[in-house]
């Protein structure tokens, strides 16, 4: 085979290469489009869960007041107030108690992932993150840790020593 005819067949190789590499590179973004529709429809999913645990809470506690949570750092609630001690010395001191879960926003690591930082009286209780990959969430998981968290917030709360 003479030079011509192979530096022929080379080009079409190359030309095939790149259109296959342009052809996975289509499937991949198609898949990251998929991924991020998935995440958004989760999302709106545990917003709504945590909205109504947090509603629920704030309505058996007396005091808290529910705010959505829509920032940089991601979608949800969160609930706090403050509570005004009375010292030994007849100071008057203010304790902040707060509980907040929200679900991050979408990362090209494609995880679904929530966070919670609860704190009772000045003191912190926990600092929480929970993930899955998109493609193999288990949405009852999340829910469940929602209502995990809240419950755990709502006992401490409530055992807390009063003045």
């Amino acid at each position: 085979m003479d030079f011509e005819k192979r530096l022929q067949k080379a080009i079409e190789r190359g030309r095939r290469l790149g259109d296959l590499r342009a052809q996975e590179e289509l499937r991949r973004r198609m898949t990251e489009e998929e991924l991020r529709r998935l995440h958004g429809q989760y999302r709106i999913t545990l917003n709504e869960h945590i909205e109504q645990c947090l509603r629920n809470l704030a309505g058996q506690l007396p005091g808290f007041q529910l705010e959505p949570l829509v920032s940089d750092r991601g979608w949800g609630a969160a609930v706090g107030r403050d509570d005004f001690i009375r010292t030994s010395s007849g100071s008057r001191e203010n304790r902040f108690s707060r509980l907040e879960i929200f679900v991050t926003p979408w990362t090209p690591a494609a995880i679904l992932e929530l966070k919670a930082k609860a704190i009772v009286q000045d003191k912190e209780l926990f600092y929480r993150s929970y993930g899955q990959p998109l493609a193999e969430v288990d949405m009852e998981s999340f829910l469940q840790r929602v209502d995990q968290w809240v419950l755990e917030f709502a006992e401490a709360y409530a055992a807390r020593p009063r003045q």
